[in-house]
């Protein structure tokens, strides 16, 4: 009923006679009725809430502020988004859930002990503390907000592990792939023309010379390259270390790498197989064919057409084992591809080169530590001040280091040494002694 009708009929009852007025009721038990009140106005505010000048506080009464299921759900593109950028769905957290679930444990959000606890049970597989460090930081980001567990009593833990494990600290460096090793493993890898030769071959240039990890290779898009006769202009959106920061980097060719032309053959063949857009370097199949979406959605819900990190590895493994090198045992990875650092380093280059050649922040301490320090310790040895000597110890000196005396001459001013056959009593003792050693400038009797 509107407005308007209820005003209309509290006008017509107003006109009749008390005794004719009919109400519509129904009769009740005495104390049946109940008087409800009213729940109170209540402004809804928050420490969010910004009001202008003149502005009304708003209020529970007020309609504007009652919410609906409209208010409460996100459509399904924004659904899909958010459960494929879910933190709670990361490796480390996905291991952090099965272990909650064995030991009875609340996984999200979890508890200051539970994730205290859990970095004890990491501790104990002896994983490195960088590794525990990256996995324990993961889980924190991803509870709630407002939710998340304290971390001191388990830096306390770590900080415990790190004194009594010192390997614990230790980390590896890949085995740096230089020019001497990433030529001949992209000369073997395009030697029989196979589209995976190919595009490894292109890649392993293109990683020598970018200087980047190897998964912001793998992101590279077809779009995001302009392929001159004498470089390649790289887009790069961002970076780990410029976050919403776009940059042009251009990497000029080099008649050893030769970029231009491995990277110019491995686009040819792309767009030969209908390819002029998405990643540049992108799963294969067995038949050479690029993998489609739909191949791909199978087993790499995640990365799609796009390579994933570990295949890079392995082709990096792969091919420097089919070009026959061998390193100084410390592991190959695909890392080692960004030694082109290395190089820059023992060709002379400085900090400041080093930084903006592998888009370092400013003021690193990675280039020093990693790539100049080795290279300055590799051309130089203390021990090489040392001049080189054949010469023989002195003649008498056994291997403790005191050279055997006549002691029959101990009181004597000038002591003097066995000449190698030399037999003679040892003083008091009367001990036979036969020398072995010449003497410099002695000649045997």
């Amino acid at each position: 009923m509107s407005n308007v009708d209820q005003a209309l009929d509290a006008l017509s009852l107003r006109d009749q006679p008390e005794d004719e007025i009919v109400v519509d009721a129904e009769i009740v038990d005495e104390g049946a009725l109940v008087i409800v009140e009213e729940p109170p106005v209540r402004p809804r505010v928050d420490h969010n809430t910004v009001l202008y000048p003149g502005q009304a506080v708003p209020t529970t009464a007020d309609p504007s502020t009652q919410y609906t299921e409209r208010d409460l759900y996100v459509s399904e593109e924004t659904r899909q988004i958010l459960e494929e950028t879910d933190p709670t769905d990361s490796g480390p957290m996905r291991a952090f859930k099965e272990w909650c679930a064995e030991q009875g444990r609340v996984a999200v959000p979890c508890t200051t002990a539970t994730f205290t606890e859990y970095g004890r049970h990491l501790m104990n597989r002896e994983l490195k503390v960088s590794t525990i460090k990256n996995y324990m930081s993961r889980i924190k980001t991803a509870m709630p907000a407002g939710k998340k567990p304290d971390n001191s009593l388990y830096l306390r833990l770590l900080a415990n592990c790190r004194k009594k494990n010192k390997r614990a600290v230790r980390t590896r460096q890949a085995f740096p792939l230089t020019l001497p090793y990433v030529v001949p493993m992209m000369e073997k890898a395009e030697a029989d023309g196979r589209p995976i030769g190919i595009r490894d071959a292109a890649m392993f240039a293109f990683g020598y010379r970018f200087l980047g990890r190897s998964i912001e290779d793998a992101d590279v898009m077809i779009e995001d390259l302009t392929v001159l006769d004498d470089r390649v202009v790289v887009w790069l959106a961002e970076d780990k270390t410029h976050k919403n920061e776009a940059q042009t980097i251009p990497l000029k060719d080099r008649p050893d790498i030769q970029l231009v032309r491995r990277l110019r053959r491995w686009l040819e063949y792309l767009a030969s197989v209908g390819i002029t857009t998405g990643p540049v370097f992108r799963h294969l199949l067995k038949n050479g064919m690029p993998a489609t979406e739909e191949t791909r959605a199978r087993t790499a819900t995640t990365r799609g057409v796009h390579l994933r990190g570990h295949v890079v590895n392995e082709g990096v493994k792969h091919w420097f084992a089919k070009a026959g090198l061998v390193s100084d045992g410390r592991p190959v990875t695909s890392h080692g591809l960004r030694a082109g650092a290395t190089d820059l380093a023992e060709a002379g280059a400085t900090d400041q080169e080093l930084e903006e050649a592998g888009r370092w922040a400013k003021g690193s301490s990675i280039p020093r530590r990693v790539y100049v320090r080795p290279a300055e310790a590799g051309k130089k040895d203390p021990f090489d001040k040392v001049p080189s000597t054949t010469r023989r110890p002195p003649m008498g000196l056994p291997r403790g280091g005191q050279g055997r005396q006549d002691r029959s001459h101990e009181n004597s001013r000038h002591r003097r040494y066995l000449v190698p056959g030399q037999v003679h009593c040892g003083g008091s003792t009367g001990e036979r002694v036969v020398c072995d050693h010449l003497q410099p400038g002695a000649v045997r009797p």
